[in-house]
Parts: structure tokens; sequence; C-alpha cells
């Protein structure tokens, strides 16, 4: 199973799109966004893309409230199962122990990949490019033995996304 991964998407919904755009293209079944989504836009987006997906408040997302029972919104530590494995989102890294088979996260607005005592943590990095000139996600290959981790960034005046990849033994 592919699952497509964003975080810190802010204001910038122009980047939000192309990377959205990206993933949904590269094939993903599943988009989770990793907080400080700020725009309403930005989950319109989320329901449009014709996928199932999660977000997670951010620091930066209280005024969505209202719009909870509109889309999956949802608090965090946000424990889900998919793809056989159980999941932990967050927008704060706060909740970092290893109860999970993937961990994902956002906040700091910098990409990380590891594996720690047999657990996938993940994050993205930024999708609006604030903390530097790179606009960042990711995507989640899904194997019965193994992570395959793509993460995905784009220089601001690019129009191409360069790739790096990442394998984790399950």
């Amino acid at each position: 199973m592919k699952i497509g991964i964003i975080s810190d998407t802010h204001r910038k919904l122009n980047k939000a799109r192309k990377a959205l755009d990206l993933l949904l293209d590269k094939g993903v079944e599943f988009i989770i966004h990793a907080g400080d989504i700020v725009e309403v836009e930005m989950l319109d987006m989320l329901e449009a893309s014709g996928v199932r997906y999660v977000a997670v408040y951010g620091n930066n997302d209280n005024h969505l409230i209202e719009h909870h029972s509109r889309y999956n919104l949802v608090k965090e530590p946000h424990y889900f199962k998919l793809a056989g494995l159980k999941w932990k989102l967050m927008h704060l890294p706060y909740y970092m122990g290893a109860d999970s088979d993937v961990v994902i996260f956002g906040h700091t607005h910098v990409f990380k990949v590891e594996m720690i005592n047999n657990t996938l943590f993940l994050n993205p990095g930024e999708v609006c490019a604030r903390k530097k000139p790179l606009s960042e996600c990711a995507m989640v290959e899904v194997f019965e033995d193994k992570f395959e981790v793509t993460y995905f960034s784009r220089m601001q005046k690019s129009h191409y996304f360069k790739e790096e990849h990442f394998s984790y033994a399950r």
C-alpha cells in the first residue's frame, strides 16, 4: 500500500497542491497530513483528492475546530490501523514512544526518517518552504517484509521534485 504524507502546509496552498498532485500521481491510496493545516482550503483539497485521508490538528489549527465534523480531523496523538499496521499520528513530537509500527509527526519542518526498535519514525518535512527554500513531502510503501520511503523535495523556483529512497526491513 502507498501512503502519502504531508505536513506544515500553513498558508501555501499552491505548494500544497503541487505536493498533493505529486503524491496522487505516484498512486497513493491514503494521505496523512501531520498538522499545521491552517487553511480550510487544504482540507477541501484532501476531501476532493478521491482517496481516504486523515489530518491531525497542529499548533496553528485551533480555528479549524469549527470544521471538525466536516473533515477527517483528529487530535493528537491519534492511533489508527492502516495496511495491517498500527499507526500513531501527531503534529508536535511529544509522544515519540515506539508504541506503534509507524509514528508520523510534523512541526519541526525537518525531514526525518529512521527505524528504532521496529518502529518507523517519519517527519515529511515542510510543504510550505518557510524555514528553507524546499517544499517537501514523503511516501511510505508498505510491503510484507519492508517499508520503502520516498522523500520528495522541490526547490522554490523548480517545477520538479527530486526523490531520495530509504528502505527498512520490518
